[in-house]
């Protein structure tokens, strides 16, 4: 298969794919089709980046790589199964994974359930003051400030940010759990202590 170009230039499938699949290794971020369109430069594809991911992806899966390539916070990255954790913890001095207290998590899955959300809607929740644990989640980028409320005061509103979709490998923040799910675990693990 063979994609034309505007500038006369003929990529052929394979050349497509391999400057994806580099741009995929290469990027900190996922990689959007905006992205991608701005990397290309004056070399337009008519190819969008779904059609090119889904033939590598099918390339990975047909060769039993140990990586596929999953689609996070609106675009794609290269990422490692599952069953390798232990050897790429391995790698790392510290365990590889982002420290949150009890408070900040409890935050987090507030912001993440109810956004946008005001400190006010979280403390009322949590029955305690949240300052600290918004300000601890918004330097590691997992929240934003989205806007303020159109209530008195004009609150500032909380969201989840891409970093958040980024580390926790969801697409969407539909890509959560439902609460009833986290509840049926939740009583499972408490069955299985008593």
């Amino acid at each position: 298969m063979i994609y034309f170009y505007p500038e006369g230039v003929n990529l052929k499938i394979d050349e497509s794919k391999q400057i994806v699949e580099a741009l995929l290794i290469a990027s900190p971020e996922p990689l959007t089709e905006a992205r991608f369109k701005a990397a290309m430069g004056e070399v337009k594809t008519k190819a969008p980046l779904k059609e090119i991911i889904d033939e590598l992806q099918t390339e990975y899966e047909s060769s039993n790589r140990s990586f596929f390539i999953k689609e996070v916070a609106g675009g794609f990255q290269i990422v490692t199964k599952a069953e390798y954790e232990t050897y790429i913890k391995g790698l790392f001095t510290k365990s590889g994974k982002l420290r949150l207290s009890q408070a900040a998590l409890e935050t987090l899955a507030i912001v993440s359930y109810r956004q946008p959300v005001t400190r006010n809607d979280i403390e009322a929740i949590r029955g305690v003051s949240s300052d600290s644990s918004l300000r601890t989640l918004l330097d590691r980028k997992l929240l934003e400030i989205r806007g303020r409320d159109e209530g008195p005061g004009r609150a500032l509103l909380y969201r989840t940010s891409s970093e958040f979709l980024q580390y926790f490998g969801l697409n969407s923040v539909k890509d959560l759990p439902k609460l009833r799910e986290v509840e049926d675990i939740l009583s499972e693990d408490q069955e299985e202590l008593l």
